[in-house]
């Protein structure tokens, strides 16, 4: 049962950026997508897949490793799709 509990928390948390991801993928807008909190989460999450391999646990290893690549991909689309704003025009 605890092992069944630690896989449901893994797959949900590492799963809970694929929304945000959709709907960047879908409206290539990034206007709410803040870098310093995703440049933070690459950053746990990294030191989460280094944490796995040093205890060598495979689950830990793996699920950081998604989350890793799902978090990368928005923080990589955001500044993709960042710079392609239009600038407002300056009033004289």
């Amino acid at each position: 049962m605890i092992t069944l509990l630690g896989l449901v928390a893994g797959a949900l948390t590492t799963f809970a950026q694929l929304p945000q991801l959709m709907k960047i993928l879908r409206t290539k807008s990034v206007d709410d997508i803040s870098k310093g909190m995703y440049a933070m989460l690459i950053t746990g999450v990294s030191l989460w897949v280094i944490y796995g391999m040093f205890i060598s646990s495979i689950p830990v290893v793996v699920a950081n490793a998604v989350a890793l690549a799902l978090v990368s991909t928005i923080l990589f689309l955001d500044f993709r799709y960042g710079r392609n704003v239009p600038k407002t025009e300056e009033a004289d």
